[in-house]
């Protein structure tokens, strides 16, 4: 922790290093409340994302979506794309940290099969997990090896260059399967049919269960497994349940819905889209995410395999 502070926050005068103030007991003991509603919005959580960003991770590079489309909102007149460039979205690096640090321990292993940017790798091998993460193209692989490269963290991050469906069968045993995956249609990466992101709403929905199945059996018993999802609309408007699908999926998969929360994002462009699609449509304009654990097995002995109190070997 001591040089990972001195690497986020630099050292004072004395050459010691600067760390995060904390408000408050709990947040002291996990680094942040582990409550169902995780603020990113808040002063100290995005205190915590520059020092991320000071390390070096620069999780939109390789990441630049062919077409982004919330259908009707994002195709009215003015159109426009999300963020300073593509308007691919990013992962949260520091909702990357709080689910590596609540729900595993140092040297676990980490599977994602939705790996796109560099975020969740590095942050892993930093904090001392290893990371296994699988992706369809090469510029994304390419990007993230050489952001790994740059940084240096403590354990290197694996990125494979292949489809889940197939790549999964060879993956490691994972102590924690933690992934954000492709909300259908609203970023299109390539043209590869075994895009999710080219499929239709059907094949999609089939091949992203067949995906978070062959995931599961990689698992380890008794262990946590982590998606960050969102309901979307399709073109006529309305919701797709996504969230809904994925719970189904790690069901059948045999990983139960252990724990819910709702992270609550920055407005941003929101600021601008919401009076125009409220007033023509009455829809909110979404600000966030859901963040879903599932636990495979016994839950008692998956916490305390990510206390670090469990030798499975």
């Amino acid at each position: 922790m001591t040089n990972l502070d001195a690497r986020m926050y630099g050292v004072d005068l004395f050459g010691e290093p600067i760390t995060q103030r904390k408000t408050g007991p709990i947040a002291e003991r996990f680094g942040f409340a582990p409550f169902s509603v995780l603020d990113a919005r808040s002063g100290e959580w995005q205190d915590r994302k520059r020092a991320w960003s000071a390390v070096g991770i620069k999780g939109e590079v390789g990441r630049s979506a062919k077409s982004y489309e919330c259908h009707d909102w994002m195709n009215e007149k003015g159109g426009g794309q999300r963020g300073d460039g593509d308007g691919t979205s990013i992962f949260d690096p520091v909702l990357c940290e709080c689910v590596y640090r609540w729900f595993s321990a140092p040297g676990a292993q980490v599977v994602d099969p939705f790996a796109g940017g560099s975020v969740r790798g590095i942050i892993a091998g930093m904090l001392g997990r290893r990371y296994w993460g699988c992706d369809l193209r090469s510029e994304q692989v390419d990007a993230n090896r050489i952001q790994a490269d740059e940084i240096m963290p403590d354990i290197r991050p694996e990125w494979v260059c292949a489809d889940a469906m197939d790549a999964l069968d060879t993956s490691p045993d994972a102590d924690l399967l933690f992934s954000c995956p492709p909300y259908g249609d609203l970023e299109r990466y390539s043209d590869d049919p075994r895009d999710l992101s080219t499929q239709e709403w059907h094949t999609f929905a089939a091949n992203y269960a067949r995906i978070i199945l062959r995931a599961a059996k990689r698992l380890k018993p008794d262990r946590f497994a982590c998606f960050v999802v969102g309901d979307f609309r399709d073109k006529r408007g309305f919701y797709r349940d996504f969230v809904s699908a994925t719970i189904a999926a790690f069901k059948a998969a045999g990983a139960e819905l252990y724990n819910e929360a709702v992270l609550v994002t920055p407005v941003g462009s929101a600021c601008m889209r919401v009076t125009k699609q409220f007033q023509s449509g009455r829809k909110f304009a979404k600000t966030h995410q859901n963040v879903l654990v599932f636990c495979k097995g016994d839950w008692r002995k998956a916490a305390k395999a990510a206390e670090g109190t469990v030798n499975d070997k």
